[in-house]
């Protein structure tokens, strides 16, 4: 015979059979399906919200690092300038070892 912990062994799998198989009838209908296609539009929503940002961020990006280049710019030449001017002041010209010591743009 059965003893009583067999009996709810397979009682237990009887119901999750049962249970299993309404689970799989329900994710398949037509209304789950909705839901599923509800679902993936709001996400594709949300998707194309992030990709905006990111855009609009990396743009931003963009400009504050051109702006601090031009910054940096700006400061070499007026740097190079006060030396010459310096040099000039002093009552000659520059050297060999002073116009080394002018910064270019380029760095």
């Amino acid at each position: 015979m059965l003893h009583s912990s067999s009996i709810v062994k397979l009682g237990l799998f009887l119901g999750g059979v049962l249970f299993g198989t309404a689970g799989v009838k329900i994710l398949s209908s037509k209304d789950a399906k909705k839901v599923y296609v509800h679902c993936t539009a709001a996400a594709l929503r949300a998707k194309d919200s992030v990709m905006k940002t990111a855009t609009t961020i990396q743009e931003n990006a963009e400009d504050v690092l051109a702006e601090a280049k031009q910054i940096n710019e700006a400061r070499v030449a007026g740097e190079a300038e006060k030396i010459v001017d310096d040099a000039v002041a002093a009552g000659g010209s520059l050297d060999e070892a002073e116009a080394a010591e002018v910064p270019s743009a380029e760095e």
